[in-house]
This record gives C-alpha cells, structure tokens and sequence, in this order.
C-alpha cells in the first residue's frame, strides 16, 4: 500500500466547485458550508495538492475528539498560533503545548468563581453606567452600543476605575483596526505581498507595538503605587508559578491582557446584541426573563445570589449562543496520524469544526433553526449541553466562560426590568470574522 493510500478522508469537496465558491466563502462562509454540509455529510474534506486535506466538520463526535478525548495531538492551527500571535503576543489563546499549560494553571484561579464575585458589583456600576445613555423611543443599532457596554466593562474589570478615558479609547481603536486588517490577512493570503509592500503589516504591527506600551504603562504605574486594588490586573499581578515561585514578566503580563481585550469583549457583545434582538422578537420570552427578575430581587439584595438564581435568563442566554455562538468556529492540526472516527487522518490535517453548524445540526437539535430556551431548562437541559460549544470544550474551554455569563446576566436583567425591546427586523444578519459579529442588527427600547 502506498502512503497516500492508507489515509482515509470524508467525502471530498470537488476542488473545482470550491474555487467556483471562493469569493462566496471569502464574504461569508457560512451559506456555502450548509449547502456542503447537506450535500456531503456531517464531515467533508477538500484536498490542496497531492495529498494535504482541510476536513470541516459539524460532528459533535469529531469536536468531541479533537477538543476533549484525544485534545493532546491536536493543537491550534497556524491561524491561530502564526496570523493572531504577530499581533496579540504569546498568551492563551495563541500559544500551545507546555507553555500553554503553565500559563493555563498560573491564570486559572484569578477566574475561580469567587474571585468572579468579587468583581460583580463594579461590573454592575459599569453597566449601569453605560446603560444610562441608552437611546430610548428610537432605532437603535445594537452591535457599537453593546461592544462599548462590554469593553468598558472588562476595561474597569482588569484596571478598576483608575485609568484615563484616552488611554482606553486608544487601546480599543487599536484592538478593532489591527483585528480588521488581521481577518484581511487571512481571507486574502494571495495578496500577502502587497499588505506587505504598500506597508499595512508595518502600520498594524506599529499599532500592536503602542498597543503594548499603552498596557505596560498601566502596569508600571500600578506596581510603582503599591495600590491594592480588587481588580483583575492585581489578580495577576499575585499569581506565581508553581515550579519558581516567580510572577509573569511585564512582557507575558502585557500579551495576556491584551487576550483578555480582545476574547473578553467582542464576544460577549456580539452575544448581548443576539439575546436582544431575540428577545424584542418574542415579548412572551421577554416577558418570562422580566418575570424571574422582579422575583429574585423581592428574594434577596444580594447581586452574586441574584446571578446565581437566574435559569430562565440563562437559558435565554444559552439559546441565543447556540443560534448565534459568538465563536463560531474552531480549528486544529494533529500532531500524529490519527484515526478520527471511520477516518485515517495524515499529520497536520487541518479540522474546522463549525459550531453555528453543529449547533443547528438536524441530527441534535430538534427545530434546530427556532428560539427556544426550554431547550436549556430541566430534563432538557441535560441532553442539550452535550452539544453546545458557546465556549469550546476540553482543556483549552474559554477561562473567562464565568465572567462572560455574569455579566451578560446583569446587562439582560437592567435591560429588561428598565425596557421593553421591540427588533426591528426579524432576521439577525451577521458577518463571520473571528467572531460571529451582528450587521446593522437594530431594536427599539422603550421605558417601562
């Protein structure tokens, strides 16, 4: 047997039809990979040369496998460990391996839940405050109003409330033009020459680089004020590792916070402006979440039980990141051969799982395309997780998943208790980037 033949791949996408597609998938994928997906099966593979393989996949058996059972030989492919990190530095979500597993264990308890709940109630002052300036009686486009609401938040999460306005309006200019020219970069590999001639990877690289000082400054200041303050920055600032005793460098330090920028904010607006939208389509939904709000806040003045005692608005949350997971898609490369399933897969075959696929796939999810929360309540619950990734699974699952669910508890309840919402479209449009980002998705609030 020779050695192409011993490797066994799912059905195969033409390669003729997939460049007949390309400018199609360049604008958005998604479309293109439903109608592969109906065609081919749950996995299909393209082939790029004579024997290299991209496989996608909706399988939650393969996701399973390559996140959880067997996550060892698979490792984050060059997309997220080459394109990400020559911006955002060698932090969590771009390193691999033994780093990343000290880096994973030095950072895990600064987000164990009870330093979560220490963090609530200036989450809740935050949003308060952005909410304050809510338009009202008004189109509302959701997405700008929900990405300042949750950058200002992990803003005064990791700095407290002590930084300059200017020096936080630039970090964010910065993280939404370099993670712009970042998704061109990887779209248009072709034209990787010219982003370097006309001198744009220059100009971003630049930008990271004030990016860094900006961040560094802070950190200075605050060790050089011996400050301590109940924030995530000095939770870092405390951590050691294991093996030395030794906290992180400024350098490390800088490139995990800039990680915690960029995944602990865009997400979850994109997430909030989804739920929104949703709920000002279903007033009996919407209705519902108000409900179980007035009656934990008759029950107890306590923000972190409060949070605790919130299963509907949960599961609304969790109903709208199944439709819309704000992470929609993950990739990995094995390390070794491998036997994935029925498969024999080749070292450094390149998996996409598409969880916006899987997470409506026919094969779960009963009416995969409606909004349901009692998906996610009692019985039902159970089952449902099984195949529900809003933040990845296995070993490298989101580390901020518990910051991200409260405070997308708080912004809903004040919402919700303080307006009606009424969308004004009934479909949310969207445009796959990194992230899942909402497109002009708008809702009216009115005062109750």
């Amino acid at each position: 047997m020779s050695a192409n033949n011993k490797y066994k791949y799912p059905a195969k996408l033409s390669i003729s039809r997939f460049f007949l597609d390309s400018e199609g998938v360049r604008k958005n994928p998604i479309p293109f990979h439903r109608r592969y997906f109906d065609k081919l099966g749950d996995s299909f593979s393209i082939r790029i040369g004579k024997s290299k393989h991209i496989i996608l996949s909706r399988d939650n058996d393969v996701a399973q496998y390559i996140l959880q059972k067997n996550q060892k030989n698979y490792h984050k492919s060059k997309f997220q460990s080459v394109y990400l990190s020559k911006y955002l530095g060698k932090g969590l979500l771009t390193v691999d391996g033994d780093f990343w597993l000290k880096q994973r264990r030095l950072i895990q308890p600064a987000f164990h839940k009870q330093k979560m709940n220490q963090l609530v109630e200036n989450m809740e002052q935050t949003i308060v405050y952005e909410l304050n300036g809510l338009a009202e009686e008004s189109v509302v486009d959701l997405f700008p109003v929900m990405s300042e609401l949750a950058f200002n938040v992990v803003a005064k999460s990791l700095f407290q409330f002590s930084i300059a306005e200017e020096k936080l309006t630039r970090i964010k200019f910065i993280i939404e033009e370099v993670q712009n020219f970042l998704i061109k970069e990887i779209r248009l590999p072709h034209k990787g020459w010219w982003f370097s001639l006309s001198g744009q990877v220059k100009k971003h690289l630049e930008l990271a680089k004030e990016n860094n000082s900006i961040i560094q400054e802070i950190i200075e200041e605050r060790i050089t004020s011996r400050n301590e303050v109940n924030d995530l920055l000095q939770m870092l600032l405390e951590t050691r590792y294991e093996d030395t005793g030794e906290g992180m460098s400024i350098t490390q330090l800088i490139d995990e916070i800039k990680i915690l920028f960029i995944a602990g904010h865009e997400t979850t607006a994109n997430a909030l402006t989804f739920t929104l939208h949703l709920l000002g389509n279903d007033p009996v939904v919407q209705q519902k979440v108000l409900d179980e709000i007035l009656k934990i806040k008759s029950e107890t003045d306590d923000l972190v039980e409060q949070l605790q005692n919130m299963p509907y608005t949960n599961a609304v949350l969790n109903e709208s990141m199944r439709l819309y997971p704000p992470a929609w898609i993950t990739d990995r490369q094995n390390v070794e051969d491998d036997n994935l399933g029925q498969f024999n897969i080749k070292k450094g075959t390149l998996i996409g799982v598409s969880f916006y696929e899987l997470h409506r796939n026919p094969k779960y999810w009963e009416n995969p395309d409606e909004f349901n929360p009692e998906r996610f309540l009692g019985e039902q619950r159970k089952y449902a997780m099984q195949y529900f990734y809003p933040f990845g699974a296995g070993p490298r699952m989101c580390i901020g998943a518990g910051f991200a669910i409260y405070e997308m508890c708080l912004a809903i309840s004040h919402i919700v208790e303080r307006f009606k919402i009424v969308s004004v479209e009934e479909t949310a449009l969207f445009n796959p980037l990194i992230t899942l980002k909402p497109v002009g998705v708008k809702v009216i609030f009115s005062r109750r």
